[in-house]
């Protein structure tokens, strides 16, 4: 009697590959590159061509969404290449609405400039053709507003301060703050802790940090800046958008808003999922890429298009909670070579994203 024979793995797979080796090849590359490679047929491959096929249908029919286009200045060369102004006139070639600018301890913006030499730095950016669509801070880590070492956290207090006065001067409303870490992530050292790093208890980072906003809404209502809180990733505080939302109630005061960043919480949840709860709340926004295949580190922060953020849902909630302020792009890593393509790069997506350009 005839055997049946056993089914080839191109019948049983659509691919030419083992089962074990089209899985492994999958979860790396996904079936849609697969598909282009002729490595995925009958079923499959229809079904990725299908979906190519109902994407050029969207994209045709494409809405336009009224927000604008900004980028931190973290994504430029600078100051090692470019000088402010080139930033600013490259970002207003690559159409542009606006820059976030980066608050530090030395250089155009920190502490060593004048209130004259912010409002200079704002005038040349508007007549250039661009907005200061923020102040932004790294220094709000080495100077947590929650820190075991009451140096730091004095120090960060007037770091803050200064932010606020920086973005006055400046001519933009809004100041993201960082308000506060059970946590700080890449602070390598273990047990025993310096004070400065050690990690804080709960309900110790949420007293400090209530206390800190607190004490700079006066100064922060005079100067009509905004200050907007981040929600980081890995930082053990202000995890879930309720949480958000309570910490921001809490002060009752139109000046205390949040600063949304959808790639920081990509590792376990979803950005479209907190823009509804966090409604109006939200004055401004970090658009930051993120890959879930790969590890929660820095560079887990993509290009934008280039991870796996639902971008048409992100965008679709925003619109519905009637967000109409600033996309700013933040990245950390300016490429090594032919920087400015990075700045027309995130443009030409964010253009797409809008509804811009099809």
């Amino acid at each position: 009697m005839k055997r049946d024979r056993e089914p080839s793995d191109v019948e049983q797979n659509g691919s030419p590959l083992g089962r074990r080796e089209l899985l492994a090849y999958t979860a790396a590359l996904g079936t849609s590159f697969l598909a282009t490679q002729g490595l995925v047929r009958s079923a499959t491959a229809n079904t990725a061509a299908g979906t190519a096929v109902q994407d050029a249908k969207t994209t045709a029919g494409r809405r336009r969404f009224d927000m604008k286009k900004s980028i931190n200045l973290w994504a430029f060369p600078y100051p090692q290449l470019w000088s402010l102004k080139k930033c600013f006139e490259i970002a207003k070639d690559a159409s542009f609405d606006g820059v976030e600018v980066n608050f530090a301890l030395d250089g155009d913006i920190s502490p060593e400039a004048s209130n004259d030499d912010l409002k200079r730095i704002g005038d040349m950016a508007r007549e250039i053709g661009i907005e200061i669509s923020g102040v932004c801070s790294f220094l709000f880590w080495p100077f947590a507003l929650t820190s075991n070492d009451t140096a730091r956290r004095k120090r960060g207090l007037e770091l803050a301060g200064m932010m606020v006065a920086a973005a006055k001067a400046l001519g933009t409303e809004n100041l993201l703050v960082v308000p506060g870490a059970v946590y700080i992530p890449w602070a390598k050292q273990g047990p025993p802790w310096p004070a400065a790093i050690e990690p804080v208890a709960n309900d110790v980072c949420h007293a400090r940090a209530t206390d800190a906003i607190r004490s700079l809404i006066p100064a922060a209502e005079k100067a009509g800046v905004y200050l907007n809180m981040e929600n980081i990733f890995a930082n053990g505080f202000l995890f879930s958008p309720d949480e958000m939302n309570r910490f921001v109630d809490q002060f009752d005061s139109p000046h205390v808003q949040i600063h949304f960043d959808t790639g920081n919480i990509m590792e376990y949840q979803f950005p479209e999922h907190w823009v509804p709860i966090l409604g109006k709340r939200i004055k401004n926004i970090h658009l930051k890429e993120f890959d879930k295949a790969n590890a929660f580190n820095i560079d887990a922060f993509r290009t934008l298009l280039d991870g796996t953020t639902n971008w048409p849902a992100v965008i679709e909630a925003l619109d519905k909670v009637k967000y109409r302020g600033y996309l700013t792009f933040e990245y950390f890593h300016p490429f090594r070579h032919y920087p400015e393509a990075l700045i027309y790069q995130t443009s030409d997506s964010l253009d797409r994203m809008l509804g811009r350009r099809t």
